[in-house]
């Protein structure tokens, strides 16, 4: 039977939502309690109370956030993100920003719940910056004409620099909003070239494609498979599926952050 609030988690809530401003803002001199220390919630618990909402509970671990649990659900197909507070009356969804860090622990959340089989991705396409044969493959979907990709390439590269065993495999995803993003796009899958890819990024005129091939639509229909729907997004060994412009920094952090489970093989 699922327990409901008692004196101490009301108590627990009360002290981490009145918690005063040393305790709640930058520059502080300690931490809001951490009511999941002494409040327990189990797998079954959350199903039962989240029955009316979701279509099923997959984990269920003690929230960042003083006073919640963090809770993996599925509805409609989809695993999501939340969180339920210790006396188990509100659901809280939607983005949870850490504002001493500016970090997004939600969108971290997100990232590591919705896991794809990156083995299953073919590479022969694929413009590589890097190592070939680099262990750490990490496929980046690409479009042609996307001022975010061109401002991640300098960065691709900078981390290929920084680490040899990190090579990166673009395959070409030209988005709709451009309309000749495609034409590019095949252009470039047919003279395998990094440097037109350079030049499109940068503006410059790209000629027309020299062979037949169907990789675009091959690649758009990967790309729905796998939920991806903007550019650049980079897809790591482990599945992790990262949207955005990233520092080389970061991309390697990421790199090192990295927990190999079944649905994230390394490429052969």
């Amino acid at each position: 039977m699922v327990r409901l609030a008692t004196a101490a988690a009301a108590a627990c809530l009360v002290l981490a939502a009145g918690a005063p401003a040393a305790l709640a803002f930058p520059g502080g001199t300690g931490e809001a309690p951490n009511c999941a220390t002494c409040h327990k919630l189990t797998l079954d618990e959350a199903r039962q109370v989240l029955a009316p909402l979701v279509d099923g509970v997959l984990a269920v671990r003690p929230s960042r956030v003083p006073g919640f649990w963090d809770v993996d659900v599925e509805k409609q197909g989809r695993k999501i993100p939340v969180s339920l507070d210790v006396g188990l009356r509100y659901l809280v969804t939607g983005e949870v920003i850490d504002i001493r860090t500016m970090e997004s622990l939600t969108r971290d959340r997100m990232i590591g719940l919705n896991r794809v089989d990156a083995s299953l991705i073919p590479l022969d396409d694929a413009i590589v910056i890097g190592d070939p044969k680099a262990p750490v493959k990490i496929v980046v979907f690409d479009d042609p004409e996307c001022p975010f990709c061109q401002k991640i390439h300098p960065e691709m590269k900078a981390a290929v620099a920084q680490r040899p065993d990190v090579a990166f495999f673009i395959k070409m995803l030209p988005l709709k909003m451009h309309p000749d993003a495609a034409r590019k796009s095949r252009s470039i899958i047919c003279a395998r070239s990094a440097q037109m890819l350079e030049d499109s990024l940068a503006g410059k005129p790209i000629p027309d494609p020299t062979c037949e091939t169907d990789q675009v639509e091959k690649n758009e229909a990967l790309a729905q498979r796998l939920g991806i729907g903007s550019t650049p997004t980079l897809v790591y060994p482990d599945g992790r599926v990262v949207p955005g412009y990233r520092t080389a920094d970061k991309i390697l952090a990421l790199v090192d952050e990295a927990k190999p489970q079944s649905a994230g093989k390394a490429q052969k």
